[in-house]
């Protein structure tokens, strides 16, 4: 994802508790406010994931705050909405959690253009001890920048 983009709302949750093994980008359908809403920064993917139904991709618990000017227009905040993406790209991901015991999860929203992308990934849970792993690796890495950082000055 280009750092280009406007609206970035990271799902950083997911990538501690998933391994990425692929990500797509996705087009999703929204209201009129729901997008103002968004492009307001409204937006909390901690809970939502996705999956495939009657051929479609929806992204589900995804809640999108209530546009403040909105009053009746406004759109029930955790409503399922439907991800677009190429129906071959559908079927490929339908396949891959069906057999493999993958599942798909949100990883970010931001704008591109005038357009609202989400992206998704492809993922497999992590065990405890690969979150330990990640952990030992993190504090390794930032550990020896110190290190490296104090014998520069």
């Amino acid at each position: 994802m280009p750092q280009s983009h406007k609206v970035s709302i990271q799902n950083r949750q997911a990538r501690h508790e998933y391994h990425i093994l692929e990500t797509f980008e996705a087009g999703i359908a929204l209201s009129g406010t729901e997008v103002k809403s968004v492009r307001a920064g409204g937006v909390n993917l901690k809970e939502a994931y996705c999956a495939v139904e009657n051929g479609q991709l929806m992204i589900k618990q995804m809640h999108i705050s209530p546009y403040e000017k909105g009053n009746v227009f406004n759109k029930d905040p955790v409503r399922p909405r439907v991800l677009l993406m190429h129906r071959s790209e559908i079927r490929k991901l339908a396949a891959q959690v069906g057999q493999k015991g993958l599942t798909i999860v949100p990883l970010a929203v931001y704008s591109k253009e005038r357009l609202i992308k989400v992206s998704i990934g492809l993922c497999r849970g992590k065990r405890l001890h690969d979150k330990r792993e990640d952990a030992a690796r993190r504090d390794a890495a930032r550990d020896m920048q110190r290190a490296v950082k104090e014998r520069n000055l």
